[in-house]
């Protein structure tokens, strides 16, 4: 065999063993490969698995936050001509509006705003609801009496909570007698507005919440009103005029709310609801909900 024909043989059998070596290394990458795809495979089964689990539950507990809100059919026998624009930030809120009629005929309602949104928003909210309940089943039926009552309630409740800090709710409360149209007011924070021949009287809100405070110990203030027929009254959070957006993408505040509503008064509570809710939704933009938004209103007939 010459010289020639022997380098040739040998460079056969180098570029045969090179190649199986090759194949087997790229067989073996191929097994890792698969591995490790099946291993992702199951991780993000597993992630959407639990992600369903999560959503589940969060949608579950909407289910019971829900349930615990003031009913539709509640809020039509006694207010009648009415709307209520409910706008979680997340599916679960830490706003929300509580309603009943107490053994002397009068219809109390809340509108709240418990210390944060999303799921800890949610559970503050199911707390200051039954102390709510819990209070009126005692038989406190002034509202300054239930907001003190209230406020006694969720701080003992959450005294053992070295961490729970301020948190607690800001809350207007109303009562009404709708053969005197004697409407009685207490407010942690969030004012009450009453519309009249298109101006606004403001029943102000005293400027501590429903939890601990330097001022915890303050009695809260009864206002009396002597509402007309034709009256508008409106009850909020501050998540509508505290959300971001516009051109400057700025806050929405109160006195432009204020405007809109006085500007939309004469229109009927329907289309009233139709255009604060599209309103919202235009100065939201593409941002981000800012907050949990509540706002009711009602008119006296």
């Amino acid at each position: 065999m010459t010289g020639a024909v022997y380098y040739v043989k040998w460079r056969e059998q180098k570029l045969k063993e090179e190649k199986d070596i090759l194949e087997k290394k790229v067989e073996e990458r191929t097994i890792e490969v698969k591995k490790e795809k099946t291993i992702v495979e199951q991780q993000k089964f597993l992630i959407e698995e639990k992600h369903k689990e999560i959503k589940d539950s969060i949608n579950y507990a909407e289910r019971i936050q829900r349930a615990l809100l003031a009913s539709s059919k509640l809020l039509s026998e006694n207010l009648k001509e009415y709307f209520v624009i409910f706008k979680p930030k997340d599916v679960v809120s830490g706003d929300f509006y509580w309603a009943t009629r107490l053994p002397d005929n009068h219809f109390i309602l809340a509108t709240a705003d418990s210390t944060g949104h999303g799921v800890p928003g949610a559970i503050m909210s199911m707390l200051n609801i039954s102390c709510l309940d819990k209070t009126v089943t005692k038989g406190f039926i002034n509202p300054d009496e239930i907001l003190n009552e209230t406020r006694k309630l969720v701080i003992e409740n959450l005294n053992h909570d070295e961490d729970s800090g301020k948190d607690g709710m800001d809350v207007s409360l109303i009562s009404i007698d709708f053969q005197t149209k004697i409407m009685r007011s207490a407010s942690a924070y969030n004012s009450v507005w009453v519309v009249r021949n298109e101006q606004m009287i403001e029943l102000k809100a005293d400027k501590m919440p429903i939890g601990k405070h330097e001022n915890d110990t303050i009695p809260f203030q009864l206002q009396t009103f002597q509402l007309q027929s034709g009256d508008l009254v409106y009850t909020f959070t501050d998540g509508y005029q505290d959300q971001f957006g516009g051109p400057n993408e700025k806050k929405f505040k109160a006195k432009q709310l204020l405007d809109l509503i006085l500007n939309i008064s004469g229109e009927s509570m329907e289309k009233q609801k139709d255009i604060l809710d599209q309103t919202f939704e235009n100065w939201k933009g593409e941002l981000d909900q800012t907050d949990d938004v509540c706002l009711i209103a009602f008119k006296i007939s």
